[in-house]
């Protein structure tokens, strides 16, 4: 029961009460029943006289000065039983050359709207739920999305070691952006019911890619909710494969597909956009983007027609707005000082005196009241001075009233009254109105808080190398925006795993890692995992560098960029794409060009603030003017095509000419910071160029493909006993014949690329082998070992030019000499002779000269990694072998198939060689050579390529 039932008559708006069958209006189309509701306890009352009240009368609460909402939903049926629940609803919507599937009524029916959409046999299920309490107002709105992918439905299970889905993957956050960013412009300011959205992928069948799907997804449910939001959303993905973009094309049409562009709008107008492209040009993106906006206006028609077909009314009156009045108390109290405090360029500066206005305007408003001489509006109180107690028999004459009897004469003059308002209230409005003038200046003086015009870029300055142990480092300032940028180079151990629904193991040899800690803006703040902002944007800048890298073949290097924002002032995930460039040419990683990025803002409607009408669209904007404007709009690229770009719309969205316009005024951006005199390269200290010191030492080199396994070895004994015995850091191989070897010095570099070549060394006919050893003795001939664990026979008769009766009475176990094959079985035996390299003395000199002229002869000693072997040119021969030198930078060149490295000194072996009167002359023209025609040369042990 409600205490003190005679205080009911006090109650000036309807309000419902859980348990009780209120005889107060009710919804409609409700019949009767259990009802729950809640009330704001912290709103002001107006009322225009006092009245003595119960303490004890808690539910007598007088009417808000601002309506309220009380949320009202039915708990039961009259008869107890549950509530009726919506009819299960399928339409076929036509996207792009197929149809999905949306279905709603069937699963999840006691949130507010829940969807299933289907393409192919790839199912997206979507719920939006929303508190009935309101949370207290604020400048953001309570609204959350999370996405995940379910394993499951791929008929898979997690290959870490927890097997059930937690934390979300840095994809599955991107995607969770994709989700919010569109819808969170829709929602009418003024709702501050917590609204959720939760997204889970139930089944993927590898070829229809679920995140547009959840975009879409999303944009049903909330249409379909009792959430108030303005129109219908859609999301659709873009491919271009040769010259036809294609609508949510397929995962094996994106591998070939040279544009990858993510889309959200409604019916008319654009709302999100991210997209990244191989340097394409602005005008085929605008296709891109005509193409994907009519699929999205396709899509919201049909969804509108769902809407009014099993849509739910929406929560207009559960809309809270700050008091039309207080808009323009605001600007007569801080007006005149807001134009002046606007004018400051430097940011924190800029940012405590708003501060101090801000104070300022909430004392007047909040505490001293601000005074006018309209009685109508009557006295602000708040409920806690309306409870007093019953038995006040004395009545206080206030001063300035005359007591005459029961009839008390007040002076006309005492008309003021204070009006109060909400700190929050406050807060909000100041916020507005500091947007308003920021927007005003620029359309109507045409200069920008920091006096820059429209269209101009803020100063640039950079540096390089600056941390001399970082293989690559850069420091790279615009305005008060800086990035320090920082390059790691490494090997596949260093890649970054990526677990996702269709790849058991996929590995990122390039990734960018953002980093935004909160003294960048000058404030303390949490210190922890990355922020799902912090992810989104070191994504963006990874797209835009990942174009420029060379592939893998050329530097077989794993790339890892750090970004830490070290000052911020708008645009920071741009500045991170500009020093990110510049590192990875300090880091001496050979890029194909350089690339810049830039952040592009919009004030939408000129016409208020006295303009033509025309969008006024801003380069390289600030925080405020970010915070202030309608659009966020970043674009990365070069002078002639872009690699990424990224938009968010804060107001209902813009058309493709606004777009257009957008476009091109970032591509002068760009030209400015890229162009004939570049401005990002004007650096001081330059780019080195080259591979730092410190950098790790990878060679590559090709084996034959059936020779893998004796590298690796049983259980990967041999692989690890080479890593243990050189101390290089890590040998990778591949099922091609490629073999990577990871060295910190030059030296442990050689021993393991000696050990390799000898294991997997193919023999041919004509090939010599030198100072081999003898393994045992038979009385037929000797067993020598070429290599390791390959051994051939030299027959007595092959052993020297005379007659020999037994192996025994010339050579023992252990000796070494050189041999030379002269036949291979079927059985793959080798027949080894010694004889067919002893000098004739009346043929030395000829043979010599034989020797020296021959250039398709090469030697590789066992002991000084020199393998002399003949090959013909229409031999299937392995690729060539190349050693990234860590003084010089390695450009892109034609690797002949044929090549040979050696080490720049010889060693003593060389000498007693030459004394034993060995074609040692004929050796070192034989790798000259072949040095000249592969355009390369040896620098202390080390292969110089370009």
């Amino acid at each position: 029961m409600i205490p003190n039932p005679s205080a009911i008559a006090l109650l000036t708006s309807p309000c419902y009460i859980r348990h009780f069958s209120s005889p107060f209006p009710l919804p409609s189309n409700h019949t009767g029943g259990r009802f729950e509701f809640s009330l704001s306890t912290n709103c002001l009352r107006s009322v225009t006289g006092r009245r003595t009240l119960n303490s004890r009368s808690l539910f007598t609460i007088p009417a808000c000065r601002r309506p309220q909402f009380s949320s009202v939903r039915a708990l039961s049926n009259p008869d107890g039983g549950s509530p009726s629940l919506s009819q299960a609803v399928s339409v076929k919507i036509p996207v792009g050359d197929r149809h999905i599937l949306v279905e709603t009524g069937h699963i999840g029916r006691q949130a507010s709207a829940s969807v299933t959409v289907t393409d192919g046999e790839t199912i997206v299920y979507t719920s939006v739920c929303l508190d009935d309490i309101p949370s207290e107002p604020s400048d953001f709105l309570p609204f959350s999305v999370n996405y995940q992918e379910r394993f499951s439905a791929a008929g898979r299970t997690s290959g870490g070691f927890f097997k059930r889905e937690g934390k979300l993957k840095d994809h599955e956050v991107l995607i969770c952006r994709l989700i919010d960013r569109p819808l969170r412009p829709t929602i009418h300011k003024g709702f501050y019911n917590e609204t959720q959205i939760l997204s889970w992928v139930l089944s993927y069948d590898g070829v229809h890619s679920p995140d547009s799907l959840a975009v879409t997804a999303a944009g049903i449910a909330l249409a379909l909710s009792e959430v108030p939001n303005t129109q219908a959303v859609a999301g659709v993905r873009i491919g271009l494969v040769g010259d036809k973009f294609i609508v949510n094309p397929t995962t094996k049409e994106m591998e070939e597909s040279e544009l990858d562009l993510l889309l959200a709008g409604t019916s008319n107008a654009i709302l999100m956009i991210e997209g990244y492209c191989n340097f394409l040009p602005e005008e085929k993106l605008l296709e891109a983007v005509q193409v994907g906006q009519d699929a999205v206006r396709a899509i919201c028609s049909e969804v509108e027609d769902l809407v009014k077909k099993c849509g739910k009314p929406k929560m207009l009156d559960a809309i809270k707005l700050p008091p039309p009045e207080l808009y323009k108390h605001v600007e007569d109290i801080v007006g005149d000082e807001l134009v002046t405090v606007l004018q400051i360029k430097s940011k924190i500066p800029r940012r405590k005196a708003l501060a101090s206005l801000e104070e300022k305007v909430i004392g007047v408003l909040t505490e001293k009241g601000y005074v006018t001489t309209d009685g109508s509006l009557g006295t602000i109180e708040t409920v806690a001075e309306l409870i007093e107690h019953e038995d006040e028999d004395e009545e206080i004459i206030v001063e300035g009233e005359v007591d005459e009897g029961d009839v008390h004469i007040k002076p006309t003059e005492c008309k003021f009254s204070h009006v109060l308002f909400s700190e929050v209230d406050v807060k909000l409005v100041f916020k507005e109105v500091t947007s308003k003038f920021l927007r005003r200046r620029i359309v109507e003086g045409g200069k920008r808080s920091d006096g820059r015009t429209p269209a101009a870029i803020r100063p640039i300055d950079a540096r390089c190398g600056l941390l001399p142990r970082a293989h690559g480092s850069a420091l790279f300032t615009r305005g008060e925006t800086q990035s320090l940028a920082v390059v790691t180079l490494g090997d596949k151990q260093m890649a970054q795993r990526v677990d996702n629904l269709v790849d058991d193991e996929e590995f990122k040899r390039f990734y960018l890692q953002y980093s935004f800690p909160p003294s960048c803006v000058g404030e303390v703040g949490r210190i922890g995992a990355p922020s799902r902002r912090e992810i989104g944007h070191g994504m963006l800048a990874e797209r835009a560098l990942a174009p420029i890298l060379p592939e893998d073949d050329n530097f077989p290097y794993t790339v890892r960029v750090e970004s830490t924002i070290t000052e911020s002032n708008g645009s920071s995930s741009m500045a991170s794409v500009c020093g990110g460039c510049l590192a990875l040419q300090d880091a001496g990683v050979p890029i194909k060009c350089s690339i810049a990025g830039i952040a592009m803002g919009m004030v939408l409607d000129t016409e208020e603030f006295g303009g033509d009408g025309k969008p006024l669209i801003l380069s390289d904007i600030t925080g405020s003017e970010d915070a202030s404007g309608d659009m966020d709009f970043k674009v990365a690229g070069n002078e002639d095509g872009v690699t990424a770009f990224q938009m968010d719309i804060k107001v209902g969205g813009i058309t493709l000419p606004v777009m257009r316009q957008a476009l091109l005024q970032a591509r002068d951006g760009r030209r400015h910071i890229l162009g004939s005199s570049p401005e990002m390269l004007k650096c001081s200290p330059a780019p080195s160029h080259k591979l730092s010191k410190h950098a790790p030492l990878i060679y590559v080199m090709k084996v034959h493909p059936k020779k893998i396994n004796m590298i690796i070895g049983s259980g990967g004994k041999k692989v690890k006993s080479i890593i243990d015995e050189t101390g290089v850091e890590a040998i990778e191989t591949q099922d091609d014949g490629t073999v990577k070897i990871t060295a910190r010095d030059s030296s442990s570099l050689e021993r393991s690329k000696t050990i390799i070549t000898n294991l997997t060394i193919v023999p041919k006919v004509g090939d010599i082998y030198r100072n081999c050893e003898i393994k045992s003795i038979a009385p037929y001939g000797l067993f020598v070992e070429i290599s390791p664990g390959l051994e051939g026979l030299c027959h007595i008769s092959e052993l020297t030019g005379s007659w020999l009766s037994k192996a025994e009475d010339a050579f023992k176990v252990g000796d070494r000499v050189d041999v030379k094959l002269i036949e291979v079985n079927d059985k793959g035996h080798l027949r080894l002779s010694r004889k067919a390299l002893l000098p004739e003395p009346t043929q030395e000199k000829s043979t010599e000269n034989k020797q020296a002229s021959d250039p398709t002869k090469t030697a590789v000693s066992s002991t000084d990694s020199l393998y002399e072997e003949e090959t013909e040119a229409s031999q299937d021969k392995p690729s060539g072998q190349k050693l990234v030198d860590s003084s010089e930078r390695l450009e892109e060149t034609h690797h002949p198939q044929k090549r040979v490295y050696k080490r720049g000194a010889g060693s003593t072996k060389d000498v007693e060689e030459i004394k034993k009167g060995r074609p040692r002359k004929s050796r070192s023209k034989a790798v000259s050579s072949i040095t000249s025609e592969d355009k390369s040369s040896l620098v202390n042990g080390e292969a110089k390529i370009g």
